[in-house]
């Protein structure tokens, strides 16, 4: 049966896919008596975006994300903002496992990622493009408070478009109110970034070629914390228990640390502060 689709949480996330919800889908609406879980879920679903043409720009941009989500019952996951994961522990409110996922490019003519629809940014140009990344590595996850609450770490390691190490830390909340058949869902949560000094420097830092093509002062980064930031998101499930799947409202701010902000890049052509909204459509649906 057709159910609904969670709230994306793409939100800081626009320019790079750098961060995302958590791994799995929500449970969502529930019966009085719910079924047993079946082994594999797919959410298939839509999200326009209004973000950041990149990471710390001060000019913005439309973007359209596909949000497929693939799961094999409480054990693997795969989605674009998630990646690919495996739940090797998963008992007594902790899991814990390897993950692997997808950093998109950045294009200097306009900044923004391959699902950008219009807008976006001039202020890269000679800075030349970033290319893709795959990041491999690990998540620690804790849930508590009847897995209402949830704190997780990430550590991982970048291939290709980047080489640097990255650290997600985040605590985030999530709860309903309304119908028991069809409740609203909502969300909040805290998350900081880290950041090796080859992360940094690839996103933020300016070399001395870069600072002739684009008449920018040269920036030598550090490595440290990139970021900090708050989400929210209120999903509304359609139809008795979201049989005809949810419209999820969803936002962030994130704010560049000194690691970023300290950039000519940042300092001349971007922006510290960093709103994100969005407003997404999907559904699900589950077989053995």
């Amino acid at each position: 049966m057709f159910r609904f689709l969670p709230a994306l949480l793409l939100v800081a996330a626009a320019p790079a896919l750098a961060q995302g919800a958590a791994p799995g889908i929500p449970t969502g609406s529930q019966r009085a008596q719910p079924p047993q879980p079946r082994n594999w879920t797919l959410g298939i679903g839509i999200a326009p975006l209004y973000a950041p043409a990149w990471q710390g720009s001060r000019d913005y941009a439309l973007s359209i994300f596909p949000d497929l989500r693939l799961n094999y019952r409480d054990d693997v996951f795969f989605s674009i903002p998630d990646g690919l994961g495996w739940n090797v522990i998963n008992r007594d409110g902790w899991k814990l496992g390897p993950v692997l996922k997808p950093r998109f490019g950045r294009q200097e003519s306009t900044g923004g990622s391959p699902f950008l629809v219009t807008g976006g940014s001039t202020a890269l140009r000679g800075m030349g493009n970033v290319g893709f990344a795959a990041e491999a590595g690990g998540f620690a996850q804790y849930g508590f408070a009847g897995r209402k609450g949830r704190l997780r770490a990430e550590l991982r390691q970048g291939f290709g478009g980047h080489e640097g190490l990255v650290a997600d830390i985040s605590l985030g909340w999530n709860d309903r109110f309304g119908a028991p058949t069809s409740p609203w869902l909502w969300s909040a949560g805290l998350r900081s970034t880290f950041a090796g000094r080859d992360y940094v420097q690839t996103y933020f830092g300016v070399t001395q070629a870069q600072a002739i093509a684009t008449g920018l002062p040269a920036y030598r980064s550090g490595s440290g914390l990139v970021s900090t930031g708050a989400t929210a998101s209120l999903t509304r499930p359609l139809g008795p228990r979201g049989r005809d799947g949810a419209i999820t409202l969803f936002g962030g701010y994130d704010r560049l640390a000194d690691a970023a902000a300290d950039s000519s890049l940042i300092q001349l052509r971007g922006r510290r502060d960093q709103f994100s909204l969005g407003l997404s459509y999907g559904y699900r649906f589950s077989w053995d």
